[in-house]
């Protein structure tokens, strides 16, 4: 009878030991989709911010050399519309239509 005891125990510590490991494959399978979900949120992420750069570097404006300066070929708009906002090389160019 002892020996049915034993193996009976015995027995026990093997189905503990599974509903543990199940218990804790079920935690890393969820951590797993979890990081999985992650993963995509952060290439989606990237994906945008690449877009963004992307456009960003589409609209801004490319620098010449005129005369052996750096000039824009578009240059910068801005909130006001006068020639105030024109840098000094562009603001000569109204001045000589008028006089002309």
């Amino acid at each position: 009878m002892l020996e049915l005891e034993r193996i009976t125990a015995r027995r026990n510590e093997p189905d503990t030991l599974a509903e543990e490991l199940a218990k804790q494959l079920a935690e890393v399978q969820a951590e797993r989709e979890e990081l999985v979900i992650a993963e995509r949120v952060l290439h989606r992420l990237a994906e945008q911010d690449q877009a963004v750069t992307e456009a960003a570097a589409a609209v801004a404006p490319t620098a010449a050399r005129v005369a052996g300066r750096a000039v824009l070929l578009i240059p910068h708009r801005g909130g006001t519309g006068d020639e105030a906002a024109l840098p000094a090389d562009y603001r000569k160019i109204p001045a000589i239509v008028r006089a002309a």
